[in-house]
């Protein structure tokens, strides 16, 4: 048996259903839970205020459950690859386990780490089916490298035997070795309603939710003022929840509203196994349209600070900054709006939800986005969600209008959708007629 191993926490920050951590106590005596705040990660933009303060509370979450098991969390800072490799020379340890990653930052990292690693005489083991339910790549259609279109990739991804999770260790013991990074606190610029951080906030809330959201879900996912969703996703995106566990917790609970559920934990694993084939589509279209996109930087401000006249979609984007989240109804409602009725670039949205979103994930933030822009995985390129119709139909009485715009309060019912029809009512005028935003969307792109 190997004296120490380390465990490099990226995107896997929990002690339940952790394969490598499981594999590490497996082979050594000692093990160094490791978190790196890493340099390239802050460089590349990624580490917005939303995100650093839930990562704080679940850096603090993950180290308290280690001290209970007898160990802790060592965290560093700095260029990740580097701080391992420190980390080895001062243990000894001949192995370092590491969960798969997907986009092409995390892919350079590991084919560095094997360099760097093997070059210190120590083993780098890379573990699949952590961040996702299904592994990328293990399902594919005849003669590609990945599923371009989600329902026959569903269609496989339901057949697929995975393993039982695995429940967290009781012990953990670790080595003499420095921590030269404490845990951040105080993080300025937060949203103030971001939800808890941390393994423990995240099982719970999965607990709740599978005794009393899921049922009703099939029903419910799209009511924008009844909230029937999870808000499970900043505990998957920062692996405080492994989402095999949940896509196991789901089946067992059963049920339409069960299945319904599974079904986007499968659009998640979807996104994943595309972005991994195609890492490019964190920036570039995944399939152009040889769209022409406007530059309107006053339009594009008014839609990120939610004045654009449309009430649905300004209090969209008023609860993504004051949460942090955004309900996925309004996210494809507010997505449409930018890229089909102005006509601006999907990365101008994708860029600003990465900003605030607490979950804002690479691969299905991007490849959202693009599903929305016409320009992604989607099968109707030019596919426009009306808000107005949208708006009736997912908050008919406008009680979440009501919600996030209490200045329009006074309007009964659904007028509360179109204030500009209602006399004396202060409120931004729309920015274009819906009619002219349609027309000029199908002259860009060539359609009737």
């Amino acid at each position: 048996m190997t004296s120490v191993a380390i465990v490099l926490f990226t995107s896997d920050l929990r002690l339940h259903d952790h394969p490598p951590l499981r594999a590490a106590l497996d082979a050594a005596e000692r093990v160094v839970p490791l978190f790196v705040l890493d340099d390239g990660v802050r460089r590349a933009g990624f580490t917005a205020p939303n995100r650093l303060a839930f990562l704080a509370e679940t850096l603090a979450d993950l180290d308290a459950s280690l001290r209970a098991r007898g160990g802790r969390l060592v965290t560093r800072e700095g260029p990740v690859v580097d701080e391992v490799c420190a980390v080895v020379r001062e243990t000894g340890a001949r192995e370092v386990h590491v969960a798969a990653g997907v986009s092409r930052y995390a892919l350079a990292r590991e084919e560095r780490l094997r360099r760097e690693l093997g070059a210190q005489g120590c083993a780098l083991r890379v573990h699949d089916g952590v961040v996702t339910a299904v592994t990328p790549g293990a399902v594919t259609p005849n003669g590609r490298d990945h599923f371009a279109v989600f329902t026959p990739y569903l269609r496989q991804w339901e057949g697929v035997r995975t393993r039982s999770p695995l429940g967290a260790p009781r012990r953990v013991e670790v080595p003499d070795v420095g921590s030269a990074k404490p845990l951040p606190e105080n993080v300025p610029g937060a949203s103030p309603g971001l939800p808890p951080g941390g393994e423990r906030a995240g099982r719970e809330r999965l607990d709740r939710w599978l005794s009393s959201g899921i049922r009703d879900y099939a029903e419910r996912h799209d009511d924008l003022a009844g909230d029937g969703t999870s808000r499970l996703s900043p505990y998957l995106h920062f692996g405080c929840l492994s989402p095999l566990e949940v896509v196991h917790r789901a089946r067992t609970r059963g049920g339409e509203g069960a299945e319904a559920f599974v079904r986007q934990l499968a659009w998640r694993d979807f996104h994943h196994q595309t972005l991994h084939a195609r890492p490019s589509a964190a920036h570039a279209d995944y399939r152009t349209q040889h769209d022409r996109w406007r530059t309107d930087e006053r339009e594009a401000a008014a839609w990120r600070d939610g004045e654009t006249g449309y009430p649905i979609v300004d209090a969209a984007m008023r609860q993504l900054r004051h949460e942090g989240w955004m309900h996925n109804r309004a996210r494809l409602l507010v997505s449409s709006f930018l890229t089909k009725t102005l006509y601006l670039d999907w990365r101008i949205g994708a860029r600003h939800f990465l900003d605030l979103l607490v979950d804002g994930d690479v691969a299905n933030n991007q490849l959202n986005w693009q599903w929305m822009a016409g320009t992604g995985t989607d099968t109707r390129p030019n596919r426009v969600l009306n808000p107005l119709t949208q708006a009736r139909r997912f908050d008919p009485d406008g009680a979440y209008v009501r919600r996030w715009l209490p200045e329009l309060d006074f309007l009964p019912g659904r007028s509360i959708h179109e204030p500009w029809k209602a006399d004396g009512v202060l409120y931004p005028a729309p920015l274009v007629e819906l009619s002219d935003g349609l027309a000029r969307f199908k002259a860009a792109r060539g359609k009737d």
